[in-house]
């Protein structure tokens, strides 16, 4: 994904690393004003329900944590573009 590209209100600024479950990004929140970190898995895991539950326990677990260095998860949501964000 090149800088600019958008998701949502989700500008990316650069690559952050990559891994088996997707790639994550810095990114600009544009309503909000802040960096944040996107997540983004590749467009087939949306067809494998086993990757979908793992995404979505991964967010559950990353909005419960409350500490401060850390981020909170603010949302996920399906594109067709890129997949899952």
């Amino acid at each position: 994904m090149q800088p600019g590209t958008r998701l949502g209100p989700y500008e990316i600024v650069a690559p952050l690393g990559a891994g088996g479950m997707g790639e994550v990004y810095r990114a600009r929140d544009t309503r909000l004003g802040r960096d944040v970190a996107v997540k983004v898995l590749p467009a087939g895991f949306a067809a494998d329900p086993e990757r979908l539950r793992r995404f979505e326990q991964e967010a559950r677990t990353v909005a419960s944590l409350n500490t401060p260095t850390s981020s909170p998860c603010m949302m996920s949501a399906r594109t067709r573009a890129c997949g899952i964000w």
